[in-house]
């Protein structure tokens, strides 16, 4: 069948404009900077940015004839082969910017699967990404290519026959609809080991969060595993489980997830359901938070929106507000907070330097020995917390 892909070509020789507008949403710079950090995930050279303010899309082309004529102006300059919008393009806008600059226009959907696609490395993984990927095409096959106008003759095959575009959607529907079917199998699976779990009563812990806030770190530090560790976005997608004991309270199974992101796109959560009922069926939730970031709020709240997308709002958490040891970060000792229940629900600590680890072995050792689902679940704000005799801030 053919390749169905909207992978982009990955490398340095890649140059690329990038195009993000600001519609009032309060956060257009820590939004323009993320674009970055994905493409440059991607590995793909940055050309040029072009920003600016727009009430709403232009139905036709995503931005105005003068914004048209700006990013037109900066590819030349550059030398630009691809244009990356840091938004939802429909089929229609695609297939017109396309034409317009001569060249490959992608949004942040088909930026974002590339990506997945190149960090995929379990079976399951690549599974769920080339789902989500046939899925996206699916509705951008119109005038893809030139060829889809022909006809398929010959033969044993008089008469009008089925276009090429037809023929195309059909393959997609039955690989999509095989792919569903083995991810379903898959999922079966995970069903059987996490009911082996239940019935031996050891506590579900995942670890969740946003892209690049130190998860898996957190992970290797506490479990001793070697997973696959960058300062990038999306270094890992698979799904880890390890056992993690803790002293006089027995064993934990320990999950580091995928990493969470704004605008995370429809398809992709869809297709990683498999992988996220991992999420979903926790008795508790490590929420791992980068202490310095400028727009921490922001990503908890997303994290948080993608949660009740999933139905696993309402598993306890335990906020970790991870990398107090980077330079641009005041100078905090590790520590936590306990709720008004008496509970720990927030931990400063370093993933890299180990600082903090055992409050979170303290935090899941009181979990166990209490009812988990008393655990707090607060929004997380700068305030004065007390642990031992120091004293420092969130």
């Amino acid at each position: 069948m053919p390749d169905y892909s909207t992978k982009v070509v990955a490398n340095q020789t890649n140059t690329a404009v990038l195009v993000s507008l600001d519609f009032g949403l309060g956060t257009h710079a820590e939004r323009v900077e993320e674009l970055k950090q994905l493409v440059i995930s991607d590995q793909i050279a940055i050309g040029a940015v072009v920003t600016g303010k727009c009430i709403r899309p232009n139905p036709a082309t995503f931005v105005g004839s003068g914004k048209l004529d700006e990013i037109q102006l900066a590819g030349e300059q550059c030398d630009a082969s691809l244009v990356i919008f840091n938004h939802e393009l429909s089929p229609g806008q695609q297939r017109n910017l396309s034409q317009r600059f001569q060249c490959q226009v992608i949004d942040r959907t088909s930026l974002i699967l590339d990506i997945f696609a190149q960090r995929a490395k379990s079976h399951e993984g690549k599974l769920q990404v080339e789902l989500a990927q046939l899925e996206h095409l699916s509705t951008r096959l119109v005038r893809g290519w030139t060829h889809l106008e022909r006809q398929k003759g010959g033969i044993g095959l008089r008469g009008p026959g089925e276009t090429q575009l037809e023929t195309d959607r059909r393959l997609i529907g039955k690989r999509v609809k095989l792919l569903k079917k083995r991810l379903a199998a898959l999922q079966r699976q995970r069903k059987v080991q996490r009911r082996s779990r239940q019935r031996t009563n050891i506590i579900s812990v995942s670890i969740v969060g946003y892209t690049n806030a130190g998860k898996s770190t957190l992970f290797n530090k506490l479990t001793r595993a070697q997973t696959y560790v960058a300062d990038q976005l999306f270094a890992t997608l698979d799904t880890t489980t390890r056992k993690l004991f803790i002293s006089e309270r027995g064993s934990v199974v320990v999950s580091d997830t995928v990493g969470f992101i704004r605008d995370l796109p429809h398809t992709l959560v869809a297709a990683f359901r498999a992988t996220l009922e991992e999420t979903i069926q926790a008795d508790i939730l490590l929420h791992v938070v980068d202490a310095g970031s400028t727009n921490r709020d922001e990503q908890i709240e997303a994290v948080n929106s993608l949660l009740k997308e999933i139905n696993a709002d309402a598993i306890p958490q335990i906020l970790v507000l991870n990398k107090i040891d980077l330079e641009n970060q005041p100078a905090v000792a590790a520590g936590y907070k306990r709720d008004e229940y008496g509970r720990i629900c927030r931990i400063r600590t370093s993933a890299k330097t180990g600082e903090g680890m055992t409050f979170i072995r303290l935090a899941l050792a009181e979990a166990i020995a209490k009812d988990v689902r008393g655990l707090c679940k607060e929004s997380m704000v700068d305030e004065k917390v007390t642990s031992g005799c120091t004293t420092a801030y969130f």
